[in-house]
């Protein structure tokens, strides 16, 4: 295994007001040394900018598109119709359904279209760095050993007995 060429993350949002929870995607992609950016693009509000940043993703060096979205959720399966790339769906908790209304909108996609989708909130956008980290890790041995070397940590963190 090689590193073939340099790939990046892309985190996206629909709001300014989902960063909050996708901020932990980019903390963990920063300590694993993943390059990553960062965007704004609401299925509902930018559908034009969502089509191009979907159809040009692919020639921008981008390996894996995680998408936080809220309420009926609609970016990840957008952005999943329109590239051939890996999406990993993030719900972001809502005040009414607490998520769960962004969990099933993300998770029920129709055959054919897949988004990963992962837990509601913080704990999902973790998640989906370290899955975008495992997916990148198959073509670059650096992100590989990164990710070996944070488990480890992880592991060698937990007490053998409580106190």
């Amino acid at each position: 295994m090689s590193k073939i060429k340099s790939k990046k993350v892309s985190i996206i949002m629909g709001s300014q007001s989902d960063f909050k929870t996708m901020i932990f995607c980019k903390k963990v992609l920063k300590s694993l040394n993943i390059k990553f950016e960062t965007k704004i693009i609401s299925a509902h509000r930018t559908p034009e900018r969502m089509y191009q940043f979907a159809k040009n993703a692919e020639k921008n060096d981008i390996a894996v598109i995680i998408a936080g979205a809220g309420g009926s959720a609609h970016l990840p399966g957008m952005i999943s119709a329109l590239t051939s790339l890996p999406v990993l769906g993030v719900p972001i908790e809502s005040k009414k359904l607490r998520g769960l209304d962004s969990l099933l909108s993300i998770a029920q996609m129709p055959k054919g279209i897949p988004v990963g989708t992962l837990a509601i909130g913080k704990d999902g956008a973790i998640n989906a760095a370290l899955l975008a980290a495992s997916i990148i890790g198959n073509i670059d041995s650096k992100v590989k050993k990164n990710l070996k070397q944070f488990r480890l940590t992880q592991t060698r963190s937990v007490k053998k007995k409580p106190k």
